[in-house]
C-alpha cells in the first residue's frame, strides 16, 4: 500500500511539474499579435475604441505599422515577406493591391457582422477580398473670418480671391483622382471622355490659388492654425482633428455633388493570423463600434444597423449627402495614373 502511494504522489508531482511548464511555455510565448497597417489619423482615439478594447476581448496584441497610403501599399508591395496581418486601404488602392494578388481571400462564414453590410459596401465583398468598413467623401473646409466671403460650390476655388490660399490633395492621396474629377467638372468635360485633358489644364489655371498639395490630412489642421491656409479639399474623416484646431471652420459638401471612396479591410496574403485577421475584421464592422466610431472618429457606417442622429450625421457622407455622391472610376483612372502622375509634377510642382 505504502509503494502505491508513493507512485500516486509520485505520478501527482510529475503532473503537476508538467502543467507548470507547459504554463511558463505559454507565458513566454504572449499574446498572438495582430499587425495593423493604417493611417496614423486620431491614433489616441484608434486606441481608446478600436485597438485596446479588440486586445482585452481577444487577449492579443496590436502592432500598428502607419503611414499614408501610398507609403504603405508601396511598402507591401515591395516586401514578399511583409509580416503585417490586415491593411487599411482606400478603395483605389485596394484595387490595386487584389490585381497583384497582395491579399487573401476572405472566408465570410467566419465575419458573421458581413451580412449586415450596406448594400454598396456589401456588393464590393463579391470578389471575396476584405469588406469595405466607412465611407467617406470630398468636400471644402474654409475659415470664414479669414476668407471674407461665403464658399458654396467647387468653382468658387478657381476665384482670384483665394489666390495663395488653398491647399488641395496630392494625387498620391486617397482623394488625389477624385480632385481630377473636380476639376474635369469645372472644365466641363468628363475623365472619361478626355482622359483628363480638360481637367489638368484647370488645375492649371487652379495652380495659382495652391499654396501647396498635402498627401496627410492632418497636416492641413497646422496650415489652418498658422494661417498659411484659408481654404482646403478634404476627405470628411479629417473634420474633427481641423476643428479641434480652428473651431470656427465651416465644411460644405456643394449641392452639385462629390465623389465617394470606400476605405477597405484587406487580409495579407503572407499573414500567418488569418483567424485573428477575420475577428478584427468582424469587430471593425459591428453594430457596436460603427456606432461608436461614428461619434469620435466621424467615420461614416457601413453597417446598416447603426442608425445616426442628425447631429452625428453631419459632416458625414450619410443621407442627403451620400445621395450627391458619386464613385470614381477606377478601371478608367488605375490604367492612366502614371500618365497623371507625370502631368500633375509639370503642372502643380514646377
Amino acid at each position: 500500500m505504502k509503494k502505491v502511494a508513493v507512485f500516486a504522489l509520485a505520478l501527482s508531482l510529475a503532473l503537476a511539474s508538467t502543467a507548470s511548464l507547459m504554463a511558463e511555455g505559454a507565458s513566454d510565448q504572449g499574446p498572438a499579435t495582430l499587425i495593423v497597417s493604417t493611417w496614423g489619423l486620431s491614433e489616441d482615439i484608434l486606441w481608446q475604441d478600436v485597438y485596446a478594447p479588440f486586445e482585452k476581448q481577444f487577449n492579443c496584441k496590436v502592432v500598428l505599422e502607419i503611414g499614408t497610403t501610398a507609403e504603405r501599399y508601396t511598402k507591401l508591395a515591395s516586401n514578399p515577406n511583409s509580416t503585417v496581418d490586415v491593411i487599411e486601404l482606400s478603395q483605389k488602392a485596394a484595387a490595386d493591391g487584389y490585381a497583384a494578388n497582395l491579399f487573401a481571400k476572405v472566408d465570410y462564414a467566419k465575419i458573421p457582422n458581413a451580412k449586415d453590410l450596406l448594400p454598396g459596401a456589401a456588393s464590393m465583398t463579391g470578389n471575396g477580398f476584405g469588406p469595405a468598413y466607412t465611407l467617406n467623401s470630398i468636400g471644402i473646409i474654409y475659415n470664414p473670418k479669414a476668407l471674407g466671403f461665403e464658399i458654396k460650390e467647387w468653382a468658387d476655388l478657381w476665384r482670384p480671391e483665394l489666390a495663395n490660399k488653398i491647399s488641395i490633395p496630392a494625387l498620391s492621396t486617397t482623394f488625389g483622382p477624385a480632385m481630377v474629377y473636380v476639376a474635369a467638372d469645372y472644365a466641363k468635360i468628363s475623365v472619361a471622355k478626355d482622359k483628363g485633358e480638360a481637367a489638368f489644364k484647370a488645375l492649371g489655371e487652379l495652380k495659382k490659388n495652391i499654396v501647396k498639395t498635402y498627401t496627410k490630412s492632418s497636416d492641413l489642421a497646422n496650415m489652418f492654425s498658422s494661417g498659411e491656409i484659408t481654404a482646403a479639399v478634404v476627405g470628411d474623416f479629417a473634420i474633427p482633428i481641423i476643428t479641434k484646431a480652428l473651431p470656427e471652420a465651416r465644411f460644405l459638401v456643394p449641392a452639385s455633388g462629390t465623389y465617394a471612396n470606400f476605405n477597405t479591410i484587406d487580409v495579407v496574403a503572407t499573414s500567418k493570423n488569418k483567424e485573428l485577421a477575420y475577428a478584427y475584421i468582424d469587430w471593425r464592422i459591428s453594430q457596436q463600434l460603427q456606432a461608436k466610431t461614428a461619434v469620435s472618429l466621424n467615420e461614416t457606417p457601413i453597417n446598416a444597423t447603426v442608425v445616426l442622429t442628425p447631429a452625428v450625421a453631419e459632416n458625414k457622407t450619410y443621407g442627403e449627402v451620400a445621395k450627391r455622391a458619386r464613385p470614381v472610376d477606377f478601371a478608367v483612372v488605375n490604367p492612366l495614373m502614371a500618365e497623371w502622375t507625370d502631368k500633375w509634377n509639370r503642372t502643380l510642382n514646377n
